[in-house]
């Protein structure tokens, strides 16, 4: 009889510590994943025809798989920038990814950990788009914004086209790059 009242005593003392855990817990700060903001710069080149009017996506992240998408980057649109020095053309709104200029784009998302090291764009329309290089500024943390990735080629049209400069391997039989896996976003 004493065991089964010492149990008792056990089992409510493990209740009332565990409605202490749950009650107290509500103030413990959760793992709450935060937004960042990045600045876009994508340049397009000066070959005729190499400006678009149709829609861009944009692919980054970094070495520890985190990837943000931004689909219709158009419409994100910030200003334009004068190519050959770093002054703002206007801030009136006009229409992104025309011959020879720069656009600017303001994002937010998820936050990278290191920084970001591939890059790739998708053109969705029926006109043709030359970009010349595409460039991520990471605002919270400098460290983590990208380099400039060069394209200078004309886009295929509804696949992603990029460049991914993150690790790799040296091997005897060549440079062997991390394998990505993406994860399916549903599409907005």
């Amino acid at each position: 009889m004493e065991i089964i009242r010492s149990r008792r005593g056990l089992i409510v003392a493990c209740c009332v510590f565990l409605l202490a855990l749950i009650a107290g817990g509500e103030n413990l700060p959760q793992n709450i994943k935060r937004n960042c903001s990045y600045t876009v710069t994508i340049q397009t080149t000066c070959t005729k025809g190499a400006d678009t009017s149709g829609h861009v996506s944009l692919r980054f992240g970094d070495e520890k798989s985190n990837d943000m998408i931004v689909h219709h980057l158009n419409s994100k649109h910030v200003r334009q920038v004068d190519p050959l020095q770093p002054l703002v053309l206007d801030d009136i709104p006009r229409k992104p990814f025309q011959a020879c200029l720069v656009d600017e784009f303001q994002v937010t998302g998820q936050c990278m950990e290191s920084p970001i090291c591939y890059l790739y764009l998708k053109l969705s329309g029926s006109d043709d788009w030359r970009p010349g290089f595409a460039q991520v500024e990471a605002l919270e943390e400098s460290g983590l914004s990208s380099k400039s990735f060069y394209f200078r080629r004309y886009l295929p049209r509804n696949v992603w086209h990029g460049s991914d400069l993150c690790s790799k391997e040296i091997t005897p039989f060549g440079i062997r790059h991390k394998r990505k896996v993406f994860k399916k976003t549903p599409a907005p």
